[in-house]
């Protein structure tokens, strides 16, 4: 254990240097009061309006001993010590920061006037190929004012998974690299696709004859059924890829299997980020005896596991979406996203 040392002075030395003791004390208690002054001017000037702050609760200015706030795991501050003061502008830095902004699925763009496909494909920062590639059309095209194009993340190549794919083979015909593949589609090995699947492939190209064909089942009148409880509520028309939303705007709902099938995959996960799975969320895919593959989007919570064979009608998940809630994705609201493979969307209007 470490001790103090006590230093004795005798008074011959205490009346030679009294004058430099007492300057010396002077200036420190002077450097202190500064310093105090200009602390306590800092949280006065930089009051905090809203008393609901997320992360400065009721207290209406910074504190003198503000935390550091950690950033972890990409969605979350944390405070640490030791203790140290926030500027406003570094904790409005903390604050607004998106770490999960990066785009990482497919959107949808509206053609504005004065559009070019030159000018959309530089505004989302990807090559001029992949944007004609994406909506089947060439350099020649005349962009209509209202016309609605899928915009990839990437550069590269969106692509079906069609039955009997592999990773392997699709990054071969489409000239990517495997590894990248996995990576950017979030799959947990080589063999994790399934029909109905749609992965972006970075950096791919187009092949020049390409094979792929989407097929269509004609369906019978009523082989869907509305995968909510009656009544039956569609809240956003058909859109990316062959969906239609359904809800009644509360989340925790039922959503039911469309009709029988097996229970192709069930993917949660606990990020907040809007782009989980590509924005889907968390989701289920459910493969029907006459290929068709229907897709529930942005749940909450799943009833079922991959296999799994399920009626019409069986409660298969509850309805999610909130924004900030785990596996929510890109929403703005509890509903579900029901995508169909495969066949035209029965509920598109």
């Amino acid at each position: 254990m470490n001790r103090a040392k006590i230093v004795l002075l005798n008074p011959g030395f205490l009346k030679e240097n009294l004058f430099q003791i007492l300057t010396t004390s002077l200036v420190v208690i002077l450097i202190f009061i500064s310093a105090f002054s200009e602390q306590t001017i800092l949280t006065e000037d930089f009051q905090v309006k809203d008393t609901n702050s997320l992360f400065l609760g009721p207290i209406n200015k910074f504190s003198l001993e503000s935390p550091d706030l950690v950033l972890i795991q990409k969605n979350s501050l944390k405070a640490s010590l030791p203790p140290t003061t926030l500027s406003p502008q570094v904790l409005g830095a903390l604050v607004g920061s998106d770490s999960t902004s990066t785009r990482k699925g497919i959107v949808e763009y509206v053609v504005e006037p004065n559009d070019t496909l030159w000018s959309i494909a530089q505004q989302f920062d990807v090559s001029l190929e992949s944007l004609l590639w994406a909506n089947s059309l060439s350099k020649n095209s005349v962009l209509k004012i209202g016309k609605t194009l899928v915009i990839p993340p990437v550069s590269g190549v969106i692509y079906h998974v069609q039955k009997g794919d592999t990773i392997s083979e699709v990054a071969e015909t489409y000239e990517g690299k495997v590894n990248e593949i996995i990576a950017f589609n979030e799959l947990s090995s080589g063999g994790d696709i399934f029909i109905g699947d749609i992965l972006i492939i970075p950096n791919g190209t187009m092949p020049v004859v390409s094979s792929y064909v989407a097929e269509s089942v004609p369906l019978a009148s009523g082989y869907f059924v509305c995968p909510i409880s009656s009544p039956c509520r569609i809240t956003q028309g058909l859109h990316w890829y062959n969906a239609v939303d359904f809800s009644h705007g509360v989340c925790g709902e039922p959503i039911y299997a469309a009709a029988a099938g097996t229970v192709l995959t069930v993917r949660t996960t606990s990020s907040t980020s809007k782009w989980a799975f590509g924005g889907a969320g968390n989701h289920i895919k459910i493969l029907h005896p006459n290929g068709v593959v229907t897709m529930y989007g942005h749940i909450s919570k799943s009833f079922v596991t991959p296999g799994q064979e399920v009626a019409r009608y069986q409660l298969i998940a509850l309805m999610g979406g909130e924004p900030g809630t785990p596996g929510a994705g890109l929403s703005t609201g509890c509903h579900v996203h029901f995508g169909v493979s495969g066949a035209a969307n029965p509920f598109a209007k």
